[in-house]
C-alpha cells in the first residue's frame, strides 16, 4: 500500500490575514510605487502627472464597465475611455495655455456633451430592450469619473499647482491612513454597516484628525495659507472622501463584487483607490480656489 509523501509546505499553515483584511506587504509596496509615481511626476514633468491621471480613470472606467456587466447593464466603453483621455489631457492644456475662445471649462463641458451624446448614439445599434438601462449606465459612468477627475486638470494648471495636488493627495491619504489605524485599533461602532461593515466611527474621528492636521501643516509649509484654512480644508476633504468611499461601496454591494478587480496587488483595483480621491477632487479644488490666494 503506498503512501504519498507530505510536504513541510503543506503543513504550514495559510497566513492569517490582517484585521482589515488586506495583504499589508503587498499594499504597502504598491502604494509607495504609486505615491513616488506622483511625486515624481508632480516635481519634474506635470504632463507625465495629467497623462498617469488620464490612464487611471481610463481604467476606473473599464473596471465600472465590468461590475455593470453584472447586473446587465452595458455601457458604451469605447467613448467614455476616449473622452476621458481627451477630457483630462485637453482640459489641462487649455487652462495651461488660456485663449478666450477656448476656456477650459468650455473644453471639459464640450467633450464631455460630445461623449454623453456619443454613448446615446452608439447604443441604438442594439435595440430598444435595455436602452435605458445601458444608456444609464454610460451617463453614470460619465459623470462619476471623467467630469469629476477633470477637477484634478484645472487644480494642477492653477498657480502653484503641484503643491495645490499634493495637499489634496496627502489630505485624503491621511484620512484614509488615520480612518484604517484608528479603525483597527478602537473600531467597534460601524458607521454604515449596510454599505461598508468595516468601516466605523471610531476610524472617522481618527481620519478626522489626520485629515484636519495634515491640511493644516500643509496650507501653512506650502500653499502659504493659515493654519485654518488648511484645517477646513482637510474636515471638508475627509467628509467627501468618505461618502466616496461609501459611494464606491455601495456599486460593489450592489453588483455583488468585493473589489472592482485585482489590478492593484493589497489593493484590489483601480477604483478602490481612486474612490475618495474621486469624489474629493472637485471639493478641493473649488475649495483651494475660493480659500487659497494665487489664482
Amino acid at each position: 500500500m503506498s503512501q504519498e509523501k507530505i510536504a513541510p509546505s503543506d503543513l504550514t499553515p495559510p497566513p492569517k490575514p490582517s484585521r482589515a483584511g488586506r495583504n499589508l506587504p503587498a499594499a504597502i509596496a504598491v502604494g509607495v510605487g504609486l505615491f513616488g509615481s506622483v511625486v515624481v511626476t508632480l516635481a519634474w514633468w506635470n504632463w507625465g502627472f495629467i497623462l498617469l491621471v488620464a490612464v487611471a480613470l481610463s481604467l476606473g472606467a473599464v473596471e465600472i464597465h465590468n461590475a455593470f456587466e453584472r447586473i446587465g447593464a452595458r455601457s458604451e466603453i469605447v467613448p467614455i475611455v476616449l473622452g476621458t483621455m481627451l477630457t483630462v489631457l485637453g482640459s489641462y492644456h487649455a487652462a495651461q495655455n488660456p485663449r478666450p475662445h477656448l476656456p477650459s471649462n468650455t473644453w471639459i463641458i464640450g467633450l464631455l456633451a460630445l461623449t454623453s451624446l456619443s454613448c446615446l448614439v452608439l447604443r441604438l445599434r442594439h435595440g430598444a430592450e435595455g436602452y435605458v438601462r445601458d444608456a444609464s449606465a454610460s451617463l453614470f459612468t460619465v459623470g462619476y469619473i471623467p467630469l469629476l477627475g477633470s477637477t484634478v486638470a484645472l487644480m494642477l494648471a492653477d498657480e502653484n499647482g503641484p503643491q495645490r495636488i499634493i495637499t489634496f493627495m496627502l489630505c485624503v491619504i491621511a484620512s484614509d491612513t488615520g480612518g484604517y489605524i484608528a479603525g483597527v485599533l478602537f473600531g467597534k461602532h460601524p458607521m454604515a454597516p449596510r454599505v461598508s461593515p468595516k468601516k466605523t466611527w471610531e476610524g472617522f474621528a481618527g481620519s478626522v484628525i489626520a485629515g484636519m492636521a495634515l491640511g493644516s501643516a500643509c496650507t501653512v509649509l506650502l500653499l502659504d495659507s493659515p493654519w485654518y484654512v488648511g484645517a477646513l480644508l482637510g474636515l471638508l476633504l475627509v467628509a467627501f472622501g468618505t461618502a466616496g468611499d461609501l459611494v464606491e461601496s455601495m456599486i460593489k454591494r450592489d453588483v455583488g463584487i468585493k473589489d472592482m478587480s485585482s489590478f492593484l496587488p493589497g489593493h484590489g483595483g483601480v477604483m478602490d483607490r481612486l474612490d475618495s480621491l474621486l469624489v474629493a477632487a472637485p471639493v478641493a479644488w473649488f475649495a483651494m480656489f475660493v480659500m487659497v490666494p494665487g489664482q
